[in-house]
């Protein structure tokens, strides 16, 4: 549903850290971004008039709102996660992800949810685990 992760329960500080700091490891540069469960799904959305599924590996709506600017010089990741609780404080029904950019290649390298809203699946909120499957 949301790139890596997404199968998975809800990540702990703890394992949020260690994701954090494989990032940092490569030289990436952690960014945060957020959006609306109306349009953080990647599925059927966007008016291009192309096929936006998922399987066709080509999706409309895939860039969120950033929160700030990227986190250039960012060495620790308590700062990120600092960032995400304060993101989370300003729009607690949005997705939050985090998003690690290399700044040689000029690419998005690995992206990962880091805050789903406590919203029920009927409003957009996040599906129970048995239910994350295609």
């Amino acid at each position: 549903m949301f790139e890596t992760f997404s199968f998975l329960p809800p990540l702990s500080d703890a394992d949020l850290s260690k994701q954090v700091q494989y990032l940092l490891n490569n030289g990436w540069t952690p960014c945060l971004e957020f959006e609306d469960p109306a349009h953080a799904y990647t599925d059927g959305h966007g008016n291009s008039g192309l096929d936006s599924s998922i399987n066709t590996n080509y999706y409309d709506n895939r860039y969120w709102v950033m929160w700030k600017l990227p986190m250039y010089g960012c060495n620790d990741p308590s700062e990120v996660l600092t960032e995400v609780k304060a993101c989370v404080k300003a729009f607690p029904n949005c997705y939050v992800r985090c998003a690690g950019f290399d700044n040689i290649k000029q690419v998005q390298c690995h992206s990962f949810l880091v805050y789903r809203p406590k919203l029920s699946p009927m409003e957009g909120g996040a599906r129970d685990v048995a239910d994350r499957q295609i």
